[in-house]
């Protein structure tokens, strides 16, 4: 991203008071699975979606909902796992 870029990322980002990550940014940093993809289905029509992304990705952001994608430690992981251990075997629902 150039520097440009994060000008008008950051320009941006002050300017929009109605994103979702605005208006409630503790869903962009949720514990429960759930919420996270709820926050990363809200950036799906966001107009900052990419910058976003290029910035959490680039700022080694150490979590949260980023441009639609959920960074931990800099990088995008696919999914929230819930907290305890996984299940040894499946349950039938």
């Amino acid at each position: 991203m150039s520097s440009g870029e994060k000008r008008q990322l950051t320009h941006a980002a002050r300017e929009a008071k109605d994103l979702p990550c605005r208006i409630q940014p503790d869903l962009f940093f949720a514990e429960l699975p759930q919420e996270v993809e709820q926050a990363k289905a809200l950036c799906r029509e966001c107009p900052l979606r990419e910058l976003c992304l290029q910035a959490g990705i680039e700022l080694r952001e150490p979590w949260g909902v980023w441009g639609g994608e959920l960074i931990e430690r800099g990088r995008i992981i696919p999914r929230k796992r819930p907290r305890g251990r996984p299940r040894k075997n499946e349950v039938a629902a």
